[in-house]
């Protein structure tokens, strides 16, 4: 029995006569397979995603969506909606020859996910979804206005900040949207990408503070170091705010935010109510859920999979699990909860 473990290994699927759709696939072929949905929108399967498994005992799956990540044509939005997203899904199980799947989602991935359950309930064994974002207003507005929502300033990311922090949200998202339309070259396009980005990764920071003021110095270590290279980051990035000339990093950028801005400003192209109605399909067709969701989640609030936990009416099939933790999967608490569910999985298909 051949193993592939190697990530650099990238298979493409062609779709609806535009895009090509990459993924991974790794571990054995006959163990019971895992689909990781990526967040964003707009972002990637990383590496990191694969530390809640076993890659001697799971397979996974592991695609970049449409017009992210590795998949092509980077940045396209024409035929790019979350019904689009959950065909692709479909599409590449078919083409796998894969009866059924267990499904790791968190944040966006989880919206992925719900909706791909709730459109093909018989292809999925299990949900585990970390972080769940609901597409509220205030979630949508805390992206891209953060500094009102929260109170805190970044000195020149603020200054800069092109949306303005006053801006009603439909307006600062079209706004957005209009700016990324074309490949982002001017200034303002490009203060826009990387305060975005800043933005992203002090809410993330935020709750990995916060989570270390809950946890004893032993089990704190890493998750510090964590915080202090989170840090360090946001430190890199500020610098770079006021650089006029384009950076390497600035097209990658360009591609993630305009994917995440159309999403966005179209509520996800399913909103609450379409979520609602997603988890009650789930719930009716009897499909485990473990909603995985930190205590401290500074990015989607943990009302959200409070809310849909308690729709399930305690349902046997469904668990709800709050580590001490943020929004990140890499988090030594929540890395330990997903690997736990994980491993539950793996003994149910045994």
């Amino acid at each position: 029995m051949k193993i592939n473990h190697s990530w650099t290994k990238l298979f493409s699927l062609p779709r609806s006569g535009l895009h090509r759709i990459a993924w991974r696939d790794l571990g054995p072929p006959d163990a019971p397979v895992w689909l990781v949905v990526h967040g964003g929108p707009g972002g990637a399967c990383q590496p990191g995603m694969l530390a809640p498994f076993d890659l001697q005992r799971d397979r996974v799956i592991a695609p970049d969506q449409r017009g992210a990540g590795s998949s092509r044509p980077r940045g396209l939005l024409a035929r790019n909606n979350t019904a689009a997203l959950v065909e692709d899904l479909e599409a590449l199980r078919a083409h796998l020859g894969i009866n059924r799947w267990s499904i790791l989602a968190g944040s966006w991935g989880s919206v992925v996910a719900l909706a791909y359950a709730a459109r093909y309930p018989d292809r999925v064994q299990r949900l585990v979804l970390r972080g769940s974002f609901r597409l509220t207003r205030r979630e949508i507005a805390g992206l891209l206005q953060p500094s009102v929502q929260k109170g805190k300033r970044l000195g020149r990311a603020d200054a800069g900040w092109p949306l303005g922090r006053s801006l009603p949200l439909p307006v600062a998202l079209g706004r957005a949207d209009q700016l990324l339309q074309k490949r982002a070259s001017g200034a303002t396009a490009t203060a826009l990408l990387r305060g975005w980005q800043l933005r992203e990764l002090r809410d993330a920071a935020t709750g990995v503070r916060r989570s270390l003021r809950q946890q004893s110095a032993v089990p704190a270590a890493q998750q510090r170091r964590d915080w202090m290279a989170l840090r360090r980051q946001m430190r890199r990035l500020d610098a770079s705010l006021p650089r006029t000339h384009r950076l390497p990093q600035d097209a990658q950028l360009w591609s993630r935010y305009r994917i995440q801005a159309h999403y966005l400003l179209h509520r996800g192209f399913i909103g609450p109510l379409g979520l609602d109605a997603a988890v009650q399909a789930v719930l009716v067709h009897r499909i485990p859920v473990d909603w995985v969701h930190g205590q401290v989640d500074a990015i989607c609030p943990p009302a959200n999979s409070h809310r849909w936990m308690t729709a399930a009416h305690g349902a046997q099939w469904v668990r709800l699990h709050q580590p001490v933790a943020g929004h990140l999967s890499g988090e030594r608490a929540m890395l330990m909860c997903l690997r736990d569910c994980v491993a539950q999985n793996r003994s149910i298909s045994l």
